[in-house]
């Protein structure tokens, strides 16, 4: 057993867990964020992203003591952020979610799409959002994200 510290969702955590616990499961059974998805556990299919220092990351084969020290944003701390509730609006708007499983690590890669490319093209889209969705919402999830960019650029100062 090892302890270290994590920056997750803005506040500083003390963990104790094995060093080779991904943050995955440090996150869900640890610190008892379960908004982080298990999906493939070899980071294919990106349930299980979230945000470190910002960029998208799938977290299930990353042992946490790896990012003590980085800045981990997860599901749970979207909302906090215009981004994260303009995509969430546009995902029920759109309809995006149906079984819903693959819808947290959708929404963060989408959330660092964004975050990149305010006004993505489809191109960009296909490019960031690999992440795995057995439903086949691939174009609401595209819908969804160009919702979101409109919402956000409208909501900016001119």
């Amino acid at each position: 057993m090892k302890t270290f510290e994590l920056l997750v969702n803005g506040e500083k955590r003390r963990v104790r867990a094995e060093a080779d616990k991904p943050l995955l499961w440090v996150l869900r059974e640890d610190l008892g964020l379960s908004g982080t998805k298990f999906g493939c556990g070899a980071a294919h299919c990106g349930a299980c992203t979230v945000h470190v220092d910002g960029a998208p990351m799938r977290c299930c084969v990353v042992p946490a003591p790896a990012l003590a020290g980085r800045r981990i944003t997860t599901i749970e701390a979207l909302s906090g952020e215009a981004r994260g509730r303009a995509l969430q609006a546009a995902w029920i708007a759109h309809q995006v979610p149906q079984c819903g499983y693959c819808q947290s690590g959708m929404l963060m890669a989408a959330a660092a799409l964004l975050a990149e490319h305010a006004t993505p093209s489809d191109a960009q889209i296909d490019a960031a959002m690999t992440n795995l969705c057995r439903c086949g919402t691939y174009p609401r999830v595209r819908a969804a994200i160009h919702a979101a960019a409109r919402e956000l650029a409208g909501s900016r100062p001119s």
